[in-house]
C-alpha cells in the first residue's frame, strides 16, 4: 500500500479544511471497509486520509414520531440494524443492513459510507430510496440537504463536492408502513448483491426500488403508477412485477447475465407484493 498522511480531526470544520487544503487526492476515512480494500489493491492511492470517526456528532442516531429517523454518518451498520427504533419502524432497512458483508464488516461499515460509495448494488440504497430519505451534507461555507433521488450521479459518483462531508441520513416518519427487502446473491452470506429490491407499502401507496439493474439504484416509477390504488390480485401483482422488470436495464458481468437479473427483478417484486398483500 502506498504511504499517506493521516489526520483525525475533532470537528467538521477541521475535517473539511483538511480535505480542501490537500486537494483532490485527499480522502475521507469512515468505516474503511471499501477504501482500505481499494488502497491495498492500489485502485485508490490517496496522499492524505482524513478520518472522521473522531467527530462526536457523527455518531448520533435518533428517532422521533414526527421527525422520523436520523442516522449519523459514523453509526455502524451493526448498531443501526439492532437499534430498537429502526427495527420497530423500518424493519426492512434493518434487514438490508444485516445483509452487508460479515459481522466484522458491519462492525465497521456505515450506512453513509455504503451510499457514498455510490455502488449500484449497495444493500442499504434501495430501502432509503423507497423511504425518500434525505442526505445531510456539511460544507465549509454552508450546509445542505439533498434528496436521495438527487444524490447518486452514476457509478461511484455522487453530488458531493470536494470538501463536503455527509453528516447523516434522515428518513421521514411514516404511518402504516410495511416493506420487504430481498437480496439475491451467489452465496447466502458475505456476498455482494446480484440484484436487490425493496418494495414498500405506505398506506395504499406502493414504492419499488431496485439495485444492480442500472448505473445507480432506481425506483420503478411505471410499476409504481400501475400499483398505486390497485387491488393486489394475483393478476395485478404479475403485471406490476412485469412492468418493474421492463424498467430494469442491467448489464452482464461476472455475477450474472442481464437476462438473469431482469428475471430476478420480476420474481423478487412479485414475492414482495404477495408478502405485503398477505
Amino acid at each position: 500500500m502506498k504511504s499517506f498522511e493521516y489526520f483525525k480531526p475533532q470537528s467538521l470544520k477541521e475535517a473539511s479544511e483538511l480535505l480542501i487544503k490537500h486537494g483532490e487526492n485527499s480522502h475521507i476515512l469512515n468505516g474503511g471497509t471499501d477504501l482500505v480494500v481499494r488502497m491495498r489493491e492500489n485502485l485508490t492511492t490517496p496522499d492524505v486520509i482524513v478520518d472522521i470517526k473522531g467527530i462526536k456528532e457523527l455518531h448520533k442516531i435518533s428517532y422521533d414520531e414526527k421527525e422520523g429517523l436520523f442516522v449519523g454518518a459514523c453509526v455502524k451498520l451493526s448498531d443501526m440494524a439492532h437499534n430498537r427504533a429502526v427495527v420497530e419502524n423500518y424493519s426492512f432497512l434493518a434487514d438490508a443492513a444485516e445483509t452487508v458483508g460479515s459481522g466484522q464488516v458491519r462492525n465497521l461499515a456505515t450506512m453513509a459510507g455504503n451510499n457514498c460509495n455510490a455502488s449500484p448494488l449497495a444493500d442499504t440504497s434501495t430501502p432509503i430510496l423507497a423511504l425518500d430519505a434525505v442526505v445531510c451534507i456539511y460544507g465549509l461555507n454552508s450546509e445542505r440537504e439533498v434528496s436521495i433521488h438527487d444524490f447518486f450521479k452514476g457509478v461511484r459518483k455522487t453530488c458531493l463536492s470536494h470538501g463536503e462531508i455527509v453528516t447523516g441520513i434522515k428518513i421521514p416518519a411514516y404511518k402504516d408502513l410495511k416493506g420487504v427487502f430481498i437480496k439475491n446473491s451467489r452465496r447466502k452470506e458475505v456476498d455482494l448483491s446480484t440484484v436487490c429490491t425493496t418494495v414498500a407499502k405506505v398506506g395504499n401507496e406502493i414504492r419499488i426500488a431496485m439495485g444492480a439493474v442500472a448505473p445507480t439504484p432506481i425506483r420503478a416509477k411505471e410499476a409504481e403508477k400501475l400499483a398505486n390504488g390497485a387491488e393486489l390480485t394475483d393478476e395485478m401483482i404479475n403485471k406490476i412485477a412485469d412492468t418493474a422488470a421492463s424498467e430494469a436495464k442491467p448489464i452482464d458481468d461476472v455475477r450474472a447475465s442481464r437476462e438473469y437479473r431482469i428475471e430476478m427483478v420480476r420474481v423478487m417484486v412479485r414475492r414482495s407484493l404477495e408478502q405485503l398483500r398477505d
